[in-house]
This record gives C-alpha cells, sequence and structure tokens, in this order.
C-alpha cells in the first residue's frame, strides 16, 4: 500500500529512482514522515541486495560455498605452496619482482606448466598467455622443464602427467610497444579465456615498455596508462577467475649521509619499478633475491653450486610478511626447510 501511495505521490517508478535521492528529498516529494521515508530506503536496500551480509570470517569457514575465494594456483611446490598459502590467487594482479638472475622467469615458466595440471595437483587444467617484453621466449628452458616434469611433480602420477601436453597450451606474445601491448590484452587475450584455453596471464616484464616510452616529465600520462592497463588486467582477471601475474623490475639508488662530520655513509635502496601508481593496482606483492654467496658445504646442493634464493611476501590481504628459500635446478623451481 505504501509503495502504490508513494508511486501516486511522487511518479518514482523504480528502486534506482529512489536510491538516487536523498532522506530530505524523498520526504519533500513524497510528503512522507521521516520514519517512513527511513523505512523505505531500508526496504528498497533488502529488496536490491537479496543476500545478507557476509563477513570474511564466514567466507572463510563456509569454504565449500564459496570455492573460488579459497581455490589458488599452485607453484608445484609444497614449500612455496605453504608460504603462499596454496598459490597464486585467482582473482586479482600478483606482482614478482625482483634482481636480475634471481629467477622470475623461472617461476613464471614453472607456473605455465603448473596451470595444465588437475585441480585436484593445484592447476586449473588450463593454459597460459606468456606475454614477453624484453627477451625471447626460453623456449629451451621450457622444453627441458616439460622433460623433467616426472621428477618435479612426484606428487602427481605418471600416467596423468604423460596425458598433458604441456607445449600445446602455452600462447606466446611478443610486445615491443605499450599499443602492442593493449591491444594484446584487450583483443587477443579475452577471446582464449572466454573459449577456456587459459587461466593464466603472466606479463614478463611490466617495466620494460614503461621505462622506455616515458621519460620524467611525462609521469602523469605514465600514470594514466599504468591505471587504464591494471584496470584491464583485473578486469579480465574477476571476469574469468584467472590469475594474472606481473614480473618487474628493481630500481636502485643511492643515499649519501653524512656521519661524524666529515665520513659519508652511502647506502642503497631498492625498490620495485612504476612506482606508487602500479602498487596500488596489485592484490599480492612477491619479491625474490640471489646473494652473492652459495650454499655452505654441510648442504645437499654444495656439490652443485647451487645459489640460495629469497621468496619473500612483501604485502597480501591474506598473508603474512614472511619468506622461504629456494633453487633452480634443471628440474625447476624447488622450496627448501
Amino acid at each position: 500500500k505504501r509503495i502504490e501511495v508513494l508511486h501516486n505521490r511522487s511518479k518514482l517508478k523504480s528502486i534506482k529512482e529512489v536510491l538516487h535521492l536523498s532522506g530530505p528529498d524523498l520526504q519533500r516529494l513524497t510528503k512522507l514522515s521521516i520514519i517512513d521515508v527511513q523505512h523505505l530506503l531500508k526496504t528498497v536496500s533488502l529488496a536490491l541486495r537479496n543476500n545478507c551480509v557476509l563477513t570474511a570470517l564466514q567466507i572463510y569457514q563456509q569454504k565449500e560455498e564459496f570455492p573460488v575465494q579459497h581455490k589458488k594456483l599452485g607453484f608445484g611446490c609444497s614449500i612455496l605452496n605453504r608460504l603462499l598459502r596454496g598459490g597464486l590467487p585467482l582473482v586479482g594482479i600478483s606482482e614478482l619482482v625482483g634482481q636480475s638472475s634471481a629467477g622470475k622467469t623461472q617461476i613464471g615458466l614453472q607456473l605455465s606448466l603448473c596451470v595444465q595440471y588437475p585441480y585436484e595437483y593445484g592447476g586449473l587444467e588450463s593454459g597460459v598467455i606468456y606475454i614477453c617484453t624484453e627477451d625471447v621466449f626460453p623456449d629451451k628452458r621450457l622444453q627441458q622443464l616439460i622433460a623433467l616434469q616426472h621428477q618435479l611433480r612426484t606428487d602427481v602420477p605418471g600416467e596423468i602427467i604423460k596425458k598433458i601436453k604441456f607445449g600445446n597450451s602455452i600462447f606466446i606474445e611478443h610486445v615491443a610497444d605499450i599499443d602492442t601491448l593493449f591491444e594484446c590484452i584487450a583483443k587477443r587475450a579475452p577471446i582464449l579465456l572466454s573459449r577456456g584455453m587459459v587461466r593464466l596471464i603472466i606479463i614478463d616484464s611490466i617495466a620494460a615498455l614503461f621505462r622506455c616510452e616515458f621519460g620524467i616529465q611525462q609521469s602523469i600520462t605514465k600514470a594514466k596508462y599504468l591505471q587504464t592497463l591494471g584496470a584491464k588486467l583485473y578486469q579480465l582477471s574477476s571476469g574469468f577467475q584467472s590469475p594474472v601475474l606481473c614480473i618487474n623490475q628493481i630500481t636502485s639508488t643511492v643515499d649519501e649521509r653524512g656521519l661524524a662530520g666529515t665520513n659519508m655513509d652511502v647506502l642503497e635502496k631498492v625498490s620495485p619499478a612504476l612506482g606508487i601508481t602500479w602498487s596500488n593496482q596489485l592484490l599480492m606483492r612477491l619479491m625474490v633475491s640471489r646473494p652473492s654467496y652459495e650454499f655452505s658445504r654441510d648442504t645437499d646442493a654444495s656439490t652443485t653450486g647451487t645459489v640460495i634464493r629469497t621468496l619473500s611476501v612483501i604485502f597480501a590481504p591474506h598473508l603474512p610478511q614472511s619468506c622461504c628459500h629456494y633453487i633452480v635446478n634443471a628440474e625447476g623451481v624447488k622450496g627448501i626447510e
């Protein structure tokens, strides 16, 4: 009855029109009391929402009803998966940043294979779009990883590994400028995602193109491009429940501070490239580092001279700041206790 009276008095025809007006405006337009207006707004809001509000704790406790929030893309290693509580989230942009030769591309290649495994083994049963902006795609290394999958993935039965045609589900794009990158993200990627042919996007690396095409005086234009790219990547990720991994570089600055009058202390600061504009687009940032020393002689890897590398969680809404060590060998990336 109230709704019928409201329609006759105010000529409001939809919920959208009601919610566009403030309480005092509705009161003047409908001639209703402030109590009736508050009741109207509450009723309209409940009708529009349909479902009750859930807290993060309720979503966590009801895993079977919210599988997307708990499903992750595994790294093919129990230690790395434990650090990341399963792996890469399906929705959102994750960044892998680090110095040269720290193993960023190696992790990207391993994820390109991991995404093709069945769900019960941490995969998504689909392929990957691998976008290269700097070097040529390391096909020789990929073939080596494929050949040694049975040694790396001992958790997966051999017959399952043999059935997966890894090379057929990796779609490689080489882009040399920002326009080509946007064309790939806006046109070709949605086609593969909509057909279910891929469920992972990797950009290696995100900083290369922006460093080449924008100078210091073009910071505003650069920021707009980064915001547009981040919004498009997130749209693809959320729309197709597919993780996005952007490999990034680091920048170093030298800070000289005077100590004890005349002595100068030179400090090197390391930070991810592209600044705060890009950081605000990210769900999670991981950092890899490679120290200059090798394993000590009392470790199993001492005979191969393998270097310890570190994977650190810099920020993520669902993870504490923590780290673990890993090595890169012929089989792939392996965490170490």
